[in-house]
């Protein structure tokens, strides 16, 4: 049996589309009634809980619960692996941030998770996922209505990744984990964006160029306070805007391509469909 938890966000869910059809998979959420197939009630939130959730499961996809301070998500990540080992769950499959992240406010959590995994009682494989290339979407967005590229990255780039690709990856591994126990397999693209790459993608979808203007982390820091971001939210994108514009995170290469069996998802078509009505 095997429990994918975060049924209802976007990356659970687009695993348990790719497991549709199997008998043995169920969708483990803290809104069960919105997770669409077989469900139980698994919420982070409430520890007593968890092990009932888990019960019975051989493979846990633990798709990690990083909206919120750390002190929080290591909670989470700290009851939901207490509480499989104690269900008895032999394999856990962790999706976590890629080992190029080290300099986001958010990696913390995620490599105390990891450490928290390899100390365990249960199998485990780690799944170090790139940023998606959703995080440009607002931007090509803004840049296809104004005729302007706004972008604090400099010359920085993201090898930037499909969301459908890590959920294709963690889909393969959840249904035949023995092979990748103990495995830490880095999950980025294999091209790197930055201002000039999206400029090129805004022109291909409207005819027209825009100028890039890589701004400054100031301006966007002001500009998100001003939206009333939660406290946690704004030094989070702040510090993914800083790594890229340093180059910490335009590294090409890892496992996803073998994982896939093919060549990732480009950012351009992400991002171009996206866009498109």
């Amino acid at each position: 049996m095997i429990l994918v938890t975060g049924a209802s966000g976007a990356l659970g869910g687009l695993v348990l589309e790719r497991l549709r059809g199997l008998e043995h998979v169920v969708a483990g959420s803290r809104t069960p009634g919105q997770a669409g197939q077989a469900a139980r009630l698994v919420d982070f939130d409430d520890p007593g809980g968890l092990a009932e959730g888990f019960h019975g499961m051989e493979t846990l996809l633990l798709v990690s619960a990083g909206y919120a301070e750390d002190d929080v998500v290591i909670a989470r990540h700290g009851a939901a692996i207490e509480a499989a080992e104690r269900a008895g769950v032999g394999h856990i499959v962790y999706t976590s941030i890629t080992g190029a992240g080290d300099h986001l406010s958010y990696t913390l959590a995620h490599r105390w998770t990891e450490r928290r995994l390899m100390a365990g009682s249960a199998h485990w494989t780690i799944l170090r996922n790139g940023l998606y290339s959703d995080l440009f979407v607002p931007y090509a967005a803004n840049a296809a209505a104004t005729g302007e590229l706004t972008l604090p990255i400099g010359a920085g780039r993201l090898a930037a990744v499909a969301r459908e690709d890590l959920a294709d990856v963690a889909a393969s591994v959840v249904t035949d984990p023995g092979r990748h126990r103990g495995r830490v397999y880095e999950l980025v693209g294999d091209q790197a964006v930055g201002g000039a790459e999206l400029s090129g993608i805004v022109e291909k979808l409207t005819g027209v160029r825009p100028g890039y203007r890589p701004g400054t982390l100031a301006e966007t820091r002001a500009f998100l306070s001003e939206l009333g971001m939660p406290g946690w939210q704004v030094p989070h994108l702040m510090s993914t805007l800083s790594a890229v514009a340093g180059g910490f995170l335009d590294g090409t290469g890892g496992d996803l391509a073998d994982l896939l069996g093919r060549a990732p998802r480009p950012a351009h078509e992400v991002i171009a469909a996206a866009l498109t009505p």
